[in-house]
């Protein structure tokens, strides 16, 4: 199932023994674009933090009531390690956070969560022990803010094609599919999809995404309905139109060569 991620944001987290508070953003890696973490709104609870919790152990929401229920305590939740609610996440944090909960690192193999394709599968594997390393390289990872990287600029190196307006969740693995793109005043009105794996460039200094499209490609391809929900016959017509390999067909052709 595909998901607004604008759609999520403000719906309840129920921890086991009560609530936490509301989801207010999301952190994603700029390699897998990935959503790796939900920053939880826990003012009335926890004022001057920025909590995280990551999809390793966010149930299903309920979608009628708004909620998120989450595998955890408060108290556990309260005890994870501090940050600061405007600091960044570093990698060294991130290593302090996973040893705080006993889970093993979600990097470090070809899938987005490690060796597996969904995040709780990594409560199968044991925590390696030993401290948190230093961060090698503290340049090669990033995690970006959806809040932050929406209202950047979408173009294509001659011409601009509008603004990131939403991003497109996969549920279950936690991938943005696909980056909802405002065409603004020069298609008035129009939203249109387009896969991150279509990007050429991001520069996150100038706040600008340059992607392998042309106006005349969007001007003739598929609307974005915010109201209409996002299926597999959406995603075909999409990926046919713009004749790009469809993600899940490598999906399935790894699932078939496993049996």
């Amino acid at each position: 199932m595909l998901r607004s991620a604008n759609e999520l944001k403000g719906y309840g987290l129920l921890a086991k023994d009560g609530e936490i508070g509301r989801c207010k953003d999301f952190l994603f890696d700029d390699e897998f674009w990935t959503v790796r973490y939900m920053v939880a709104d826990t003012r009335k609870w926890l004022p001057g933090r920025k909590v995280l919790i990551s999809p390793i152990v966010l149930c299903r929401p309920d979608w009628g009531s708004g909620r998120f229920p989450v595998e955890l305590t408060r108290e556990r939740i309260k005890n994870q390690p501090a940050l600061d609610e405007d600091a960044p996440v570093s990698r060294q944090y991130e290593r302090r956070y996973h040893r705080h909960y006993g889970w093993p690192m979600y990097w470090g193999g070809v899938e987005a969560w490690g060796a597996f394709m969904y995040p709780e599968r990594l409560l199968t594997v044991k925590s390696p022990e030993g401290e948190p390393k230093a961060d090698e390289d503290p340049d090669s990872h990033h995690l970006r803010s959806v809040a932050e990287v929406t209202d950047y600029v979408v173009e294509n190196g001659n011409e601009k094609l509008g603004r990131v307006s939403d991003f497109i969740v996969e549920d279950g693995t936690w991938a943005i599919r696909y980056l909802v793109v405002d065409t603004g005043n020069w298609l008035t009105g129009r939203k249109v999809l387009a896969s991150p794996t279509w990007i050429e460039s991001v520069s996150w200094k100038d706040q600008q995404v340059s992607m392998w499209l042309t106006r005349e490609e969007i001007k003739d391809s598929p609307p974005y309905d915010p109201a209409a929900p996002i299926n597999r016959k959406t995603e075909e017509f999409l990926y046919d139109y713009y004749g790009r390999p469809a993600y899940w067909k490598d999906r399935e052709a790894v699932h078939t060569a496993s049996r």
